[in-house]
């Protein structure tokens, strides 16, 4: 069973043909996209996801707002939507679903605010929050989270990086008992998923954080650019994200 995340990008605007292209290419069960948007392209994008077969989604876009951030979950098995005691009040950026799969789990999909917001730091508290009260079973938290650990998940080079406050969150998740599914398999190997635009040093701003009763089916976890055309090399054209592929095996047992 394959799950991706991607911050696609403000909604995928002319680039949304491609983004379908390039998921069908990658072959997902269960997608969560950051920066989806009710407009005309994600629209376009979602009924192109449900051609391939990941016909039940579950989204955050607000027709009322249609150029606001968002998020979407699709997927190829049933969703039924889930509130959590003391999850993040921003609505849009936060969406809990359980996954009908043959063998059901819960995807949380996110996209933190960054820091000038003033808004980020409610927002991990209580995403630490839920994770720790968590008692429903296998989960993966997945998204954008304009965090990292200072001194791994930012190029060396760079002087103003991630805090003890974003790298303390990570750790509180995984004290949790939710794993960083890329550290978990690759440990300290450097991964950047988004370049900033002037300096461009590189940050890796998108996780997934696995809990324990789901850890054990966690078989591969990487990061793709992903391409305009087949065959062509890795571009950045298609989202300034990096897109999150993780691989579960689907007879591994749950804990």
């Amino acid at each position: 069973m394959r799950l991706i995340g991607w911050n696609i990008r403000a909604g995928g605007g002319i680039r949304a043909s491609a983004l379908a292209a390039q998921l069908g290419r990658w072959a997902p069960d269960v997608v969560a996209l950051c920066e989806f948007r009710a407009t005309p392209p994600s629209a376009a994008l979602a009924l192109a996801l449900a051609a391939q077969g990941l016909a039940h989604q579950a989204t955050t876009a607000d027709p009322r707002r249609p150029g606001v951030n968002a998020l979407l979950i699709a997927a190829r098995w049933p969703l039924r939507r889930l509130a959590a005691h003391a999850w993040p009040c921003e609505r849009g950026r936060w969406l809990l679903a359980e996954v009908g799969a043959p063998r059901p789990f819960t995807v949380g999909a996110m996209h933190v605010p960054n820091r000038d917001t003033g808004r980020k730091w409610p927002f991990l508290d209580a995403v630490l929050r839920t994770a720790t009260r968590w008692a429903d079973g296998p989960a993966v938290l997945i998204g954008d989270t304009n965090s990292g650990r200072p001194g791994v998940d930012e190029a060396p080079t760079c002087k103003v990086g991630f805090n003890a406050r974003e790298g303390g969150w990570i750790e509180g998740l995984e004290g949790a008992g939710w794993r960083d599914g890329f550290r978990h398999l690759r440990g300290d190997e450097r991964a950047y998923t988004w370049y900033s635009p002037n300096a461009g040093n590189g940050f890796r701003l998108d996780q997934a954080f696995v809990n324990a009763e789901l850890l054990p089916a966690l078989g591969d976890v990487r990061y793709e650019w992903g391409r305009r055309r087949p065959g062509r090399r890795p571009s950045f054209a298609l989202s300034d994200h990096a897109a999150l592929l993780l691989d579960f095996h689907a007879g591994a047992p749950l804990q």
